[in-house]
């Protein structure tokens, strides 16, 4: 006798909902035991946690600064993920994004740009996007037209950005004023988004955002392009049975998930920095990995879990400055949560059945 994995007929609903919620639950019994293995108390801990993440108008603001960019990187990730192509470039895509804003936003004197301050802002946006799009674009078409690994092709494709824009903040468009340090010149700041909360670092690419989130959950239920996405994740040779253009489908899908995150890079320039560092971002790219599959690759999902790993980010700072547990908790939070949720999925559309041998 021995066990094999068999697909439910019919997934529950419910069971797949409650997924992310005993997800959560599983991780913070482990956690609690490392807790206490680091001689802290739990339920003060957990406390801090919160209160550093939630607990202050400072901290709730310092979560929703850090969740934009996860979000936007979030849902780039999950509308690569969803058609199975698996971009694990966002990262190199929030950078050329936020060059390409600079770029157009800070790279004049205002006598090159008689343009109003609205189409302005909208074509620097539109640059990052399709600056993002364009460097998703080569892996999309590596893998359609030659087989190729878009894992491979997109990590790698990280190192190369982020040279490239070591190259330009050292040389075209550092900024002459930054005493050497290199960092580029500062977008216009009247192009700057503005403050979400009052005398914080919050603005209104939350809002950006959480919109994007909501259009790309449209985008996938009531449109012909959503329908394909999601039947060439399912089943892309049957998908091509049937007639469906699957080349087509995965390069638009590519060019949509690099659009999203090369936003990230503008937003995040245009709302909280003001100009390009390569230290601008600690990982957004990577984590909207870990955003996504926390939100089972439902973009609305992805607002969720970009606040809850924003809050275990932030809230583990504040919490290890009060008592003796280091903030890497977040990260082992975090990491544990992604492998629960994956687990909980599986068992939510699989089950266990004894054979015989």
């Amino acid at each position: 006798m021995k066990l094999i994995l068999e697909r439910r007929p019919e997934p529950s609903r419910l069971a797949l909902a409650l997924a992310p919620i005993a997800a959560i639950l599983f991780t913070l019994a482990v956690c609690t035991l490392l807790v206490a293995w680091a001689g802290a108390p739990v339920g003060r801990t957990y406390a801090l946690l919160f209160e550093g993440a939630f607990g202050s108008r400072f901290a709730l603001s310092e979560t929703l600064t850090r969740a934009t960019p996860l979000m936007l990187t979030g849902l780039a990730c999950a509308v690569a993920f969803r058609a199975r192509f698996y971009n694990i470039g966002a990262e190199g895509q929030l950078y050329l994004g936020a060059l390409a804003a600079v770029a157009v936003g800070g790279l004049h004197d205002g006598t090159g740009f008689d343009l109003p301050l609205p189409a302005l802002f909208a074509g620097m946006m539109l640059a990052a996007a399709l600056a993002g799009a364009v460097l998703l674009l080569i892996p999309a078409l590596l893998k359609t037209r030659l087989g190729v690994d878009e894992v491979v092709t997109t990590l790698l494709g990280n190192f190369i950005v982020l040279l490239f824009v070591s190259m330009m903040l050292d040389g075209p468009m550092k900024d002459p004023m930054a005493m050497g340090w290199p960092q580029s010149v500062a977008l216009n700041g009247d192009l700057e988004l503005g403050k979400l909360i009052e005398r914080t670092r919050a603005h209104t690419g939350l809002l950006w955002a959480a919109g994007l989130a909501v259009g790309l959950w449209l985008l996938n239920r009531y449109t012909v392009f959503g329908f394909q996405m999601r039947a060439v994740g399912a089943n892309a040779h049957a998908s091509r049975f049937l007639g469906l253009p699957v080349s087509r489908v995965m390069l638009g899908t590519a060019m949509l998930s690099g659009a999203l995150a090369g936003l990230a890079g503008a937003i995040e320039v245009a709302g909280r920095t003001g100009y390009v560092t390569l230290d601008m971002s600690p990982g957004y790219g990577y984590t909207g990995v870990v955003v996504a599959m926390l939100a089972g690759l439902h973009p609305l999902g992805v607002i969720l879990a970009s606040l809850f790993v924003a809050g275990m980010l932030v809230g583990a700072d504040s919490m290890s400055r009060a008592i003796s547990v280091p903030n890497y908790i977040a990260d082992v939070i975090v990491a544990t949560s992604l492998l629960a949720m994956l687990v909980a999925t599986l068992f939510a559309q699989y089950r266990l059945r004894r054979t015989q041998a």
